[in-house]
């Protein structure tokens, strides 16, 4: 076993947020029973960076029940909880992670985390696709495949593909039902107000929010915002999900434009400079900037760091900058994703039915590699059904199941 952790000693409290998730993660409790006993994993390297809390161990643990030699690092210098590392050391995996790692420690826990040449990747914004493809490419010697936990990691995926140098297969489980219609727009919309509102224990009621993009991340943040009473405005670079957000109630409109009307801008759009200086120049006074993408480079920081007059902090997690025209904007969690960097991401019950998804599609990869192309890889559909009939069965809810002649009726066309 080997690690680079903060303090083996805080194990204890990283094991008693581990078993709380545990309790409220029926579809992963399932597996990790089955895990144990059928043992998919034996013998198998698995390689995994997702942002390393509660839920993410609780993952990293049901598939090491399943015989998998884990090597664990997180995948945001912010988001890594030190206890929960440390209690994945207790448990005998090898770990990689400590928060408020510089870019440079970040780095060299991602190219550990590959030492031990992994079969199976699990990754969470393509960290260690990009490592396996630049930096470290004889770490890549075994590896079968791989699952990608986010929208990012699937866009630099598809942009890899596209030029013909991905290396292996990657599962989208971003793109599965049960993974982008729940985790998405229900765990982000939750999670992203959770974290504002802790952060700055202000009322959202009667907030005019800005959000930036209208993907189903941020069409749950939105839902979340009007339904805590804010007025939402959407901004917008897709006229089709521009109608979308008009339709669903909000108001649409250039960020140049809704600017100096926010309280509160959230950006989930996955681009870089979705919010400039330029933008913040006009905001007002005290303006709350968030970003609930997965790289930092939706609001401009770096720009923001040169343009700013002084700064300090005005809140734990908040930093306040003064601009050139004497207005303060603030902003959580140093740019970084505000649902996970301040605060503690997802519900359990949401990345209970996501984390299901990568361990199955981990075994996918097992079981497919050698029959399935270097290119970005669907979820099956018995895997999106299985888990989803799995979430139903946990709550107590049975659904009807079409007769035979329903059934033929459905796929004929000679009616």
């Amino acid at each position: 076993m080997s690690y680079d952790i903060r303090d083996i000693s805080l194990a204890p409290s990283g094991h008693q947020k581990i078993q709380w998730v545990r309790n409220n993660m029926p579809l992963l409790r399932g597996l990790e029973e089955e895990f144990s006993k059928t043992k998919p994993f034996e013998g198998i390297k698995i390689s995994l960076s997702v942002h390393l809390e509660a839920k993410t161990a609780y993952l990293c643990l049901v598939l090491a029940a399943g015989g998998a030699k884990m090597s664990v690092t997180g995948s945001n210098i912010l988001s890594t909880q030190d206890d929960v590392a440390a209690a994945l050391v207790d448990r005998g995996l090898d770990v990689f992670a400590y928060h408020g790692a510089t870019p440079e420690e970040y780095s060299k826990h991602i190219e550990m985390c590959l030492e031990h040449k992994p079969n199976i990747i699990i990754d969470d914004g393509g960290d260690l696709v990009g490592m396996l493809h630049t930096e470290r490419p004889d770490l890549a010697e075994e590896v079968w495949g791989g699952c990608e936990e986010t929208t990012t990691g699937v866009i630099r995926l598809k942009a890899m593909e596209k030029e013909g140098v991905l290396k292996f297969p990657m599962v989208a489980v971003n793109d599965a039902d049960c993974k982008h219609l729940f985790d998405n727009r229900y765990g982000t919309g939750q999670s992203v107000w959770d974290s504002i509102m802790r952060n700055t224990n202000l009322i959202i009621a009667s907030k005019t929010v800005v959000v930036a993009g209208y993907g189903w991340c941020s069409r749950g943040i939105a839902m979340r915002a009007a339904a805590l009473g804010a007025k939402v405005i959407v901004t917008e670079i897709n006229p089709v999900k521009a109608i979308e957000a008009r339709m669903d109630g909000f108001d649409v409109m250039t960020m140049e434009k809704a600017a100096p009307l926010g309280d509160i801008f959230v950006s989930a759009t996955g681009c870089c400079k979705t919010i400039t200086v330029e933008h913040m120049l006009t905001m007002k006074q005290g303006a709350i900037l968030t970003n609930a993408g997965h790289f930092n480079c939706e609001i401009d920081m770096d720009a923001l760091e040169k343009a700013a007059v002084s700064k300090r902090e005005t809140r734990r997690n908040i930093m306040g900058y003064e601009l050139s025209n004497g207005k303060t904007v603030n902003v959580i969690g140093e740019g970084r994703l505000v649902n996970i960097a301040a605060a503690d991401g997802h519900p359990a019950e949401i990345m209970d039915m996501s984390f299901a998804v990568q361990a199955l599609s981990a075994m996918y990869i097992k079981e497919n590699y050698k029959n399935l192309p270097n290119k970005v890889v669907d979820v099956s559909g018995e895997i999106d059904d299985l888990v989803a009939r799995r979430k139903l069965a946990a709550w107590g809810i049975e659904i009807d199941t079409l007769t035979e002649e329903q059934a033929e009726y459905l796929e004929s066309w000679d009616i």
